[in-house]
């Protein structure tokens, strides 16, 4: 997946303000992040990406600006909103689709990785949005993963599932809080994906998972739709 022409013609806006707009996506290196930062350039969005992985980053970013970053600096999460304001003269949207997922049963999860998956996918999120909210009128959103697994948590995964069930209630609570500004919340419980995700957790191994959902049909559907002002989930 590349950042430069051969991503396909540009999509017609939908009217719901994709085109023109300034997009933060944060996890553009993932395959989640990657395929959203390329439907919101092709519907004509501007996009400023982050990822932590800077080769795949600086094969993905074309022209766009790009930055690296670190999931447990929270303090430089909290910032990656006013980067891109620096950036791209404003901020519309931002995409939070930053997660690593861990296996095993919970006496089998050691301390690390047990805050290793509380801090990737719930404290770092929270940090990214934190420091977006203030910087956001009305009409913006934010579009951040959780997954299926808050909604049908399976033995085995008690703490990557308490992580994004702790991502998921405070996503809740600040789309109450910031219903009445206009900024939208949404919370985007991604089913499981064809890709690999689960192969790479941060401890134990994946059990025996039927077949994934098709990641560009779901990234479509269920983020960049409801970004965009299409019916979806918000708290």
């Amino acid at each position: 997946m590349s950042g430069g022409g051969g991503e396909g013609p540009r999509l017609p806006d939908d009217g719901g303000g994709i085109a023109g707009a300034r997009v933060l996506v944060v996890g553009a290196t993932g395959e989640i992040g990657g395929l959203a930062a390329r439907s919101l350039r092709r519907r004509g969005a501007a996009v400023a990406l982050v990822g932590r992985d800077a080769g795949r980053l600086a094969e993905r970013s074309g022209a766009c600006p790009r930055r690296v970053f670190d999931a447990y600096d929270l303090d430089g999460c909290e910032g990656l909103a006013a980067w891109t304001v620096r950036s791209l003269g404003g901020l519309d949207h931002v995409v939070v689709a930053v997660g690593v997922a861990g296996f095993g049963r919970a006496e089998h999860v050691g301390e690390a990785a047990a805050e290793h998956l509380m801090t990737v996918n719930a404290l770092a999120p929270m940090a990214v949005v934190r420091g977006a909210l203030p910087l956001l009128e009305a009409g913006g959103a934010v579009a951040v993963v959780t997954g299926a697994v808050v909604d049908a948590p399976p033995r085995g995964m008690a703490d990557y599932a308490a992580a994004k069930a702790a991502l998921a209630t405070w996503l809740a609570v600040v789309g109450r809080e910031q219903r009445a500004r206009g900024v939208r919340v949404l919370d985007v419980r991604m089913p499981h994906l064809e890709g690999g995700f689960a192969a790479r957790a941060v401890t134990g191994s994946p059990p025996v998972l039927p077949p994934g959902a098709d990641p560009v049909a779901s990234v479509e559907h269920l983020l960049v739709a409801p970004l965009a002002g299409a019916a979806g989930r918000e708290p």
